[in-house]
Parts: structure tokens; C-alpha cells; sequence
């Protein structure tokens, strides 16, 4: 089943991306787009964990799968826009850029961000599943049977 739910929020969508983008990755094409802009802290970035929950087979009753560590973080621009972050792991720096990212799409610097940040990690997250497809494909075995011909 294909997840929609980024073309009717795009919030949604910039939040998953920046939430699945590889270790640095989103700060260091966020330093290349542009000089980071001045920000004051709502929430400094505090590492902390989260209850997974699943379903057995994906469609059954939820249970709870285990903790995981997760870094959040809260900022607001000057201009007065707020930029939130969850990422996976201990992070910091990672959540922070998050939250800067968040915030400054919700500016006029919106298209140049969705064009020099986004666009490039949305392209690698698209080769990343690709690859791994790839790989997974390699390994599929064809079982067919043949006739025996004793009509």
C-alpha cells in the first residue's frame, strides 16, 4: 500500500524525509543551501526513548514491540516560525538541523530548500530503497514444476 498522506500534508512528508535521512546528511546540504539563520531554542535537543508499537502481520492487534532512543528538539526563528524534530537515535546535531529545516520551509525560502535539500534527499532515499529492492530481488527463487510426460 502506497502512503498518500504526503500529498495532501506536505509537513508530513518534509518531516519523514528529514527523519530518514542518513547521519549529518540534512546539515550538511542545509550549510551548502545557505548560512543558517539566527534561532532560539523552545526545546534544546534531549535525547530520550519512544514505545514501537506493531501488529503481528501488519494487520492484526497492536503490541509493544520494544523502546527505541530517540533525540526531539524545539526552535523558533526570529521571524517567528517554529521547527520541530524527532530523529531516531542519539543525534543532536542531526535534530537540530531537522528542526532549523522545518522552520525555514515554512518561510518564503521554501522553494529554494525543497530544491537544494529536499529534491537531493528524496533522490537518495529513492536509490537507497532501489538498491536494497536489488539486492532483495537477487536473492528470489522461481519454484515451477515441470511436466513428466507419463500421460
Amino acid at each position: 500500500m502506497k502512503d498518500a498522506s504526503g500529498e495532501r500534508n506536505p509537513r508530513k512528508a518534509w518531516m519523514s524525509l528529514l527523519a530518514k535521512a542518513p547521519e549529518g546528511r540534512v546539515a550538511a546540504l542545509l550549510d551548502a543551501a545557505m548560512t543558517r539563520p539566527a534561532f532560539t531554542w523552545l526545546r534544546a535537543p534531549e535525547i530520550g526513548s519512544a514505545m514501537v508499537r506493531a501488529r503481528a502481520g501488519g494487520t492484526g492487534a497492536p503490541f509493544n514491540l520494544g523502546e527505541t532512543t530517540v533525540t526531539r528538539c524545539a526552535l523558533t526563528l526570529k521571524s517567528g516560525e517554529v521547527g520541530h524534530a524527532y530523529i531516531q537515535g542519539r543525534r543532536k546535531t542531526d535534530a537540530e538541523a531537522a528542526a532549523l529545516l522545518d522552520a525555514l520551509m515554512q518561510t518564503e525560502a521554501a522553494d529554494m530548500l525543497r530544491a537544494t535539500v529536499l529534491g537531493p534527499l528524496e533522490d537518495e532515499l529513492a536509490a537507497t530503497k532501489a538498491a536494497r529492492a536489488a539486492k532483495a530481488a537477487a536473492t528470489k527463487v522461481d519454484f515451477f514444476t515441470m511436466v513428466r510426460g507419463e500421460d
